[in-house]
C-alpha cells in the first residue's frame, strides 16, 4: 500500500494521495472535491444530534497537505459548501483557516450545493469550470471533447464486505476522473467494478487499487 500513486492524464503527472486529494506537482497545486462545509450545522438546525467538529477536523486535514506539498493553489472541484450561507461556527473556522495562508491561491468550481457561495466572503475565486491545457476541471464527471476532466460530485466508493467497511475511492473512467469526497462526514456511492476503470480505495492515508471486472 502506497500513500501516493501517480496518475497520468493529458501528458501531466499527476499524484493522488490517499488523504482524498490529487497533487498537480507542475502547478504546486493540490485538488479536493466536495469538502462540504457545515454540512453538521445543518443537520443540527434540522434536530438531528451531531458531534461537532467535523469542518474544523477536515480544515487540519486540508493544511496538513497544502504546508507538506507546499501549495500555491487549492482548487475545490464543487460543493465546498452543504447548505445556505450564513454566519456560523463553520464560516468563522474557514476565514482564520484562510489566514493562515493568505498567499495561497483557492479556487471552487460551483457545484450543486454551492448556489449561495459568496466569493468574497469566503475569500476564494469562483468558476463554473476551467480548463488548463487539456485538463478540465468540473464539479459533475461529464466527458469532454479533447480533453481530460477532473470532478467530483458522486463521493464514489468501494464496499469491502470482508471488513464491513466502506471506503472512499477514486474512480478513474477513460476521459474522466473522479475524486473522492474530502469531507469525513460524508455518504457515497458504491462504484461496481468495470471493464477499462480503476478503483483505487483510500484506506487510512493509504491508496489500494482494486481489480478492474
Amino acid at each position: 500500500m502506497n500513500a501516493e500513486l501517480p496518475l497520468q492524464l493529458a501528458g501531466e503527472t499527476l499524484r493522488m494521495l490517499g488523504a482524498r486529494a490529487l497533487l498537480w506537482p507542475a502547478r504546486q497545486a493540490l485538488l479536493i472535491a466536495d469538502l462540504h462545509l457545515g454540512k453538521a450545522d445543518v443537520f443540527r438546525r434540522a434536530g438531528i444530534a451531531l458531534p461537532s467538529g467535523g469542518t474544523q477536523t477536515d480544515l487540519q486535514r486540508l493544511q496538513v497537505l497544502v504546508q507538506q506539498h507546499a501549495c500555491r493553489e487549492l482548487w475545490i472541484l464543487g460543493d465546498m459548501l452543504h447548505g445556505p450561507l450564513h454566519r456560523s461556527v463553520w464560516q468563522a473556522q474557514w476565514l482564520a483557516w484562510r489566514e493562515q495562508q493568505p498567499a495561497l491561491d483557492v479556487h471552487v468550481i460551483r457545484g450543486n450545493h454551492d448556489r449561495q457561495l459568496s466569493a468574497a466572503a469566503l475569500q476564494v475565486q469562483l468558476h463554473a469550470q476551467v480548463r488548463l491545457g487539456d485538463i478540465v476541471l468540473r464539479h459533475e464527471p461529464e466527458p469532454e471533447p479533447d480533453a481530460c476532466v477532473i470532478a467530483g460530485h458522486v463521493h464514489p466508493q468501494i464496499a469491502l464486505p470482508a471488513l464491513r467497511r466502506r471506503f472512499s475511492a477514486f474512480w478513474l473512467r477513460p476521459g474522466v476522473s473522479v475524486l473522492p469526497a474530502f469531507s469525513a462526514f460524508t455518504a457515497g456511492v458504491v462504484v461496481p467494478p468495470a471493464r477499462d476503470e480503476q478503483r483505487i480505495a483510500c484506506v487510512e492515508g493509504t491508496l489500494v487499487p482494486l481489480p478492474a471486472r
